[in-house]
Formats: C-alpha cells, sequence, structure tokens
C-alpha cells in the first residue's frame, strides 16, 4: 500500500497486526507527539484510525472534537459513497448506515476534569468494511460499509478524507464557533424527539446543550448527561 496523504498540519502513522491504533495514539500522546499525529490500521474487514489533539480549551468545550469527527466522517462519505447511502451519528459515538449499526466513534483524554484544559485528546474509529460473520440474521441491526453498497469507497482514501473533512470543520469550530456545528450535527444525529437510555437514565432524547451534552426527558424532568461521560480510560 502506498502511503497515504494528510494535510498539511496533520501525520500518518500505520500500526500493523492487533495493535489498535486508539490505544497507539493515546500512548503516543502520553509521550508528547504533536497534535495532528493520524493513527491507522487498515485491515481486509476493517478501517480503525484515531486523531491525535491538543486543546486549548477546558475539556467540556474540547469534547465537540467527537461530534467534529462524526461529521468529518459523514462528509467523507458523502463524497465517495453513492449518493443514496445515508450516515447518521448516535450521541454516543455510534455510527449508522443505512440505519444499521456500522462502528463507532470513542474518545480519551489526559484528564477527565470538565474543567481542565488536557494536555491532548484522542479520537479513534472504528468501522467495519465486511459483517463479522456469515450469518447477518443474527445480528439484523449491525451492518457494514461494503454491506451497503459502498463497496468502491476504499479504505485508504476514505481515511484520506475523513481526515481532510474533520479539519475543516475543525477550523470552522475555531473560527465560528459552536454554531456551525450544532446546525450541521443536527441534521445528522439520530433519535432525537425518541425515547432513548443512556446507562441508567431513559426517557426522550431531546437533543443536546451547548456542549453537546444529552438532554433526556422522562416523566418528571429533563436530565443533563454531559459528554465527558463517553471518555474511556485506560
Amino acid at each position: 500500500m502506498s502511503e497515504l496523504s494528510f494535510p498539511p498540519l496533520m501525520s500518518g502513522l500505520a500500526v500493523t497486526g492487533q495493535e489498535d491504533p486508539f490505544e497507539a495514539a493515546c500512548q503516543r500522546a502520553v509521550l508528547g507527539c504533536d497534535a495532528g499525529l493520524v493513527t491507522y490500521n487498515l485491515g481486509a474487514d476493517q478501517l480503525r484510525a484515531a486523531l491525535v489533539f491538543a486543546p486549548e480549551v477546558p475539556l467540556h468545550k474540547a469534547m465537540a472534537m467527537l461530534p467534529t469527527c462524526g461529521i468529518g466522517l459523514q462528509n467523507a462519505l458523502g463524497a465517495l459513497a453513492p449518493p443514496e447511502v445515508a450516515v447518521h451519528l448516535e450521541w454516543g459515538g455510534g455510527l449508522r448506515i443505512n440505519g444499521g449499526r456500522c462502528g463507532r466513534l470513542r474518545i480519551a483524554a489526559s484528564s477527565t476534569d470538565p474543567e481542565v484544559t488536557p494536555d491532548w485528546l484522542v479520537v479513534g474509529l472504528d468501522l467495519p468494511l465486511w459483517p463479522a460473520g456469515e450469518d447477518s440474521g443474527e445480528t439484523p441491526d449491525q451492518t457494514a460499509l461494503y454491506a451497503e453498497g459502498c463497496a468502491e469507497v476504499k479504505a485508504p482514501a476514505l481515511l484520506e478524507s475523513w481526515a481532510r473533512h474533520a479539519l475543516h470543520w475543525i477550523s470552522r469550530w475555531e473560527q465560528d464557533g459552536l454554531e456551525p456545528l450544532h446546525a450541521e450535527w443536527r441534521g445528522l444525529a439520530h433519535g432525537i424527539g425518541e425515547e432513548g437510555q443512556w446507562q441508567d437514565a431513559t426517557g426522550t432524547f431531546l437533543g443536546v446543550d451547548e456542549d453537546f451534552g444529552m438532554l433526556l426527558r422522562d416523566a418528571e424532568r429533563t436530565r443533563l448527561i454531559p459528554l465527558t461521560t463517553l471518555l474511556e480510560t485506560s
């Protein structure tokens, strides 16, 4: 495979075998790698990658990188996949293609304190290209990219496009604030207005607050579930 091409502010690092690029990105971030590192592992049946950030705002603001990267992926698939392919984003990082669950985004940071500016933040992408098993009837709500009419979308090109589109939306966020990001995300969000559940909370998913925290309304009150609850810890 030829070397991948990333925007000038980004650099690529391939990991091989069973190594998880998300874990690799976190490890390198701890060691002080530059922001913009893209780690990736392009298997025959799965695309896995991660982006490293160096936030300059408190964690509760920097968490916007999760929906930003989700929008970037939708835009990337919008540019490469057939026009009839629909991509939607779950609040918790899950991805849906033509309504079926298809991979996820995940996030980690050097701190879990919402008011602290983290030294680093990593957003990971796990995207199945082919179904994990032959009998898809056992998991009818699960799908894979190539099972949804996207067989012509090559993993290297999708990864490059994801990086470019994510960087574009990061620039929009820095220049124009959260409003354009919110507007774009609302058009892609899955489940708004429907019954939802997060951990032990259930209710109607009303949308998100300024920092993309989930607003969940039950019979008695509206609960705010911060996006920081999605942080993974090693």
